[in-house]
């Protein structure tokens, strides 16, 4: 992909992901019936609000690399990993174009 269509698909991809954080965000922020008098089905209900926390927060930080990627595109930066300098692999950019990492740094912090 050219300089072009790779800032057009972090943009459609950042506009995908920002509507979904915008959708998670009012499901934790706005309740709009009380908590189950059950305890149990209290639990049930706080572990899917939890889980709407992390996918909220996961979301948010794909929000930021996304951005990250378009910053490194302009100054020229895309592409090359964050902690080697080595080229990041073209498949791996056209799977995850926001991907900041070689394939073998990205191992390595996992």
């Amino acid at each position: 992909m050219n300089k072009s269509e790779v800032h057009a698909e972090l943009l459609r991809k950042r506009n995908e992901v920002f509507a979904r954080a915008n959708r998670l965000h009012n499901d934790v922020q706005v309740r709009n019936e009380p908590y189950s008098a059950d305890f149990a089905e209290q639990a049930v209900e706080l572990e899917n609000l939890d889980v709407l926390f992390q996918l909220d927060a996961s979301s948010r930080a794909d929000l930021r690399a996304i951005n990250n990627a378009i910053e490194r595109l302009e100054t020229g930066a895309y592409g090359i990993c964050t902690h080697c300098a080595k080229p990041i692999a073209p498949a791996r950019l056209h799977a995850l174009p926001y991907a900041d990492t070689c394939i073998d740094c990205a191992a390595q912090q996992e």
